[in-house]
């Protein structure tokens, strides 16, 4: 009888394949994306170079894998912290819940972040489904902004983007995942505007662009998000309602 999908050949074949990952991702971590070379994994992994082909057939495809785990991973991480943010928190306090969960990934997985955030491989197109990763991290960062109040200098960018949702039926689905119907515009304009600003700051900061400076990175992070709060009116904790002791 022939070996099942979990059969020993099964098995050691997807032994294989992790440990060509881990061993490139440590040339990642040496060197970049240009440090990673299927020769020096095959010598590592005590593999010809043919034999190396039958699990990845190409450095795009090994690189593929290791975007689409670095996405699921960071989902996971920012899934986690909306997970176990109170319902009953502000928009504001998530957001800022949220970011500090991206920036505690990046700054544990710096190469990982900026494989998937930094620079463009040159040569390199990522395959369709990595955009789903994507989505998967900036996904819960769209409620932070349902109901908000975009001051008027957003309102160009609010109304392009309510324009994208309405023509492209994956990003208007998308955006209603996380608000209602009517405020996908201002969602993905909050959600877009929160991954520029984190990866402005992650990015420089995981790259080591701070080193000299006297700021904090989580400082900084903290700074930028409470001003994108300010642009679209998220409430801040000062503004809720006051409840007087109970006696």
């Amino acid at each position: 009888m022939a070996a099942g999908a979990s059969g020993p050949r099964a098995r050691y074949r997807e032994q294989t394949r992790a440990e060509i990952k881990q061993i490139a991702l440590g040339q990642l971590a040496e060197g970049g994306t240009a440090a990673v070379a299927l020769t020096r994994i095959a010598k590592e992994v005590g593999l010809s170079g043919p034999a190396l082909y039958r699990y990845f057939d190409s450095r795009d495809a090994l690189l593929s894998d290791l975007i689409r785990d670095a996405y699921a991973d960071l989902g996971a991480a920012v899934d986690a912290a909306a997970r176990a943010y109170p319902a009953d928190g502000t928009r504001r306090a998530r957001l800022q819940t949220l970011a500090a969960a991206v920036r505690a990934w990046a700054v544990a997985e710096p190469h990982r972040y900026l494989l998937i955030e930094g620079t463009p491989v040159p040569g390199y197109t990522a395959p369709p489904d990595t955009l789903d990763g994507a989505r998967a991290v900036l996904g819960p960062f769209l409620a932070c902004f349902e109901g908000a109040e975009p001051a008027a200098a957003m309102r160009p960018l609010v109304q392009q983007m309510a324009q994208w949702a309405a023509e492209d039926a994956a990003v208007g689905a998308w955006a209603r995942s996380g608000v209602g119907a009517g405020g996908e515009g201002t969602a993905l304009a909050g959600a877009v505007l929160t991954w520029t600003q984190l990866h402005g700051a992650v990015g420089l900061e995981v790259s080591g662009q701070f080193r000299g400076m006297g700021h904090d990175g989580g400082t900084l992070l903290t700074v930028q998000m409470d001003a994108l709060a300010d642009s679209f009116g998220l409430d801040r904790p000062s503004q809720r309602p006051h409840r007087p002791p109970v006696l």
